[in-house]
Parts: structure tokens; sequence; C-alpha cells
């Protein structure tokens, strides 16, 4: 009982938020024109903000385990193969780039470091699966999305540059470059201008998922559930089960092993629905693999931390 409250405790608070979004483009508060601004100042401020607060302080010299760096790296990369190669099931090129996103992209900022946190205290090994794993989701996100388009063109130079500029201009992966640069440096940030960086850096949630449950389109996704329901189990069971015994085998333990099913068994993030939408896509596949894994994640989220803390690993 302890632990569903305690996964409830960290993902329906999410869920709600999201639905308020909704409720709130329902009654006319948030319109579309509010709510596509809000997603813009969440991807090209909030979020990269949020990373780099995360990664600034973090002591990489005292807590570098290269081996555990790789794995995150090697599954994340694994799972977006396999993503890519399901996606090809679907017969509507449009839903193929936003499914691939949605199956692998887990919400390892906004999400994963307070699950650690709220077991360990602390969550140093949280940022090495970041490290590992986070520019990979950015970095394929945005080819992804670029090249699996709906639009039939193959990879040709065009869009092959497109996508090139897409990864070397997107504010995501620039916040986590620079919280991992400046964390090297050991430097002190003044208190004043980590507090500025903090309080912006907490926006990136709360009006992501505002503005994610007020371009819900229930109807749209009820015509999208294939792919919606398919990503989804991906999310929360098909990738866990796969790599989750890896993890164990290598000798993976407590924070690392949690971290690690982060990584692969948390909620799709819902800087993929902010990235989606501001790559041009519909953003309706994205939202609803949101949606269903915020709130499926209270319950595999809860079996598989029972499965290992029965087994006396976590």
């Amino acid at each position: 009982m302890s632990n569903l409250i305690f996964s409830m405790n960290a993902t329906l608070p999410i869920f709600l938020v999201m639905m308020l979004g909704y409720f709130f483009r329902r009654t006319g508060i948030i319109d579309e024109s509010f709510a596509g601004k809000m997603n813009t100042f969440v991807f090209k401020i909030a979020l990269p903000v949020s990373l780099f607060s995360q990664l600034d302080s973090v002591d990489f010299a005292e807590v570098w385990d290269a081996e555990y760096v790789l794995f995150c790296f090697l599954a994340t990369l694994i799972s977006i193969g396999i993503a890519v190669l399901v996606s090809f099931i679907f017969r509507d090129r449009d839903v193929r780039g936003e499914f691939v996103q949605g199956s692998y992209r887990s919400s390892a900022s906004l999400l994963g470091m307070a699950y650690i946190e709220n077991i360990y205290g602390t969550a140093s090994m949280g940022s090495l699966m970041m490290l590992g794993s986070v520019p990979l989701y950015n970095v394929m996100a945005v080819l992804v999305l670029s090249l699996m388009n709906g639009s039939g063109e193959g990879l040709d130079r065009k869009r092959l540059k497109s996508a090139l500029r897409g990864i070397l201009t997107n504010p995501i992966i620039w916040g986590i470059l620079l919280g991992f640069a400046w964390a090297i440096t050991g430097w002190k940030m003044p208190d004043m201008l980590q507090t500025t960086i903090i309080y912006i850096g907490r926006l990136a949630s709360p009006m992501g998922l505002l503005a994610m449950g007020a371009s819900l389109q229930f109807r749209e996704i009820r015509g999208r559930l294939a792919p919606i329901l398919t990503g989804s189990f991906l999310k929360l069971i098909g990738f866990t089960a796969l790599f989750l015994p890896a993890a164990v085998w290598l000798g993976f333990r407590k924070e690392k092993l949690i971290a690690a099913l982060i990584m692969l068994g948390s909620a799709s993030t819902v800087a993929g629905y902010v990235m989606a939408k501001n790559m041009n896509h519909e953003g309706t596949v994205s939202s609803g693999i949101v949606m269903i894994t915020t709130l499926g994640s209270v319950f595999t989220l809860t079996f598989w931390i029972w499965l290992l803390r029965s087994m006396g690993m976590v």
C-alpha cells in the first residue's frame, strides 16, 4: 500500500495538472494562442534552464561510472531502434515520428529525479542516467520528428541538413551541455543567480502540462488509439521488461537500479509533446501517450519497485 501511495503522490498530480489545462481551455481561461505561447516558452526557456539547474552542481568526478552511463546510452539507443521498426506497422505516416518519440522518451528530468530523491534522498545516479540518456533523447527526437513527418520524402541532403540544424540549435540539448560543462568547472554560482535559475526551471513542468492539457482533443485521440496504446505499452512495460534484467545482471543495485527503471519505464515526458508541436506535428499521439503513461505509471512503476524490493535489490 505504501508503494502505491508513493507512486500516486508522484504521478497523479501531473495528470491532474494536465486535466486542469483541458478544463481551463474548455472554460475559456486558456485559448489556443496562449497555449501555443506557453509551449514556445517551455521549449525555448523553461525546460533548458530546468535541465541546466539539475546538472550544474553535480560532482561528476565523485559519482562517475562509465559502465552505467554506457548502459543507459545503449539501452536508449536500442529502444529507439525497436520503436522505429514497430512504427512501420502504422499506415498513417503522420503518426510515426510522434509514436517513436513517445515510446522511448521518459520523463527523466520532470518526474524521474523526484522518484529517486523520494527513495534515497539524493539523485546523483539520476544525473548519470540523464547524462547517458537525455542528450540522446533529444538528438534522436529532432532526427525522428524531422525525418518521420508524413511527407513521404526520403532522406535527402536538404532534410538531413535541416535535421542537423535542429540538433545544433535545440535549446534542450544546449541546456544539458551547458549544465554539464558548468559542473565540470566546479565553479560556484552566485546565490541570487542560482535562485533565479531555479525559479525559471520550476516553470517547465506546470506550464508544459497546462499547455498540453489545453491542447488535448479527445476526439482526435480516439482516432489515434492504435499508436497511442502501442507506444504506451512499450514505454511502461516493453522496454523495462527487456532491459531491467540486463541492468540486474550487470550488477546495478539500489539508486542505480531505480534510476535505470525511471529511464526505462516512467511516463513519457511532456517535453516530447512540446517538441512535437514546435516541429509542426499534430501532437495528438504525443499528448495521448503522455496522458496514458502518466496515469498508467502509477500502477506499473509500483509493480516494478515492489518486484525489485522483494528481491532485495533496492
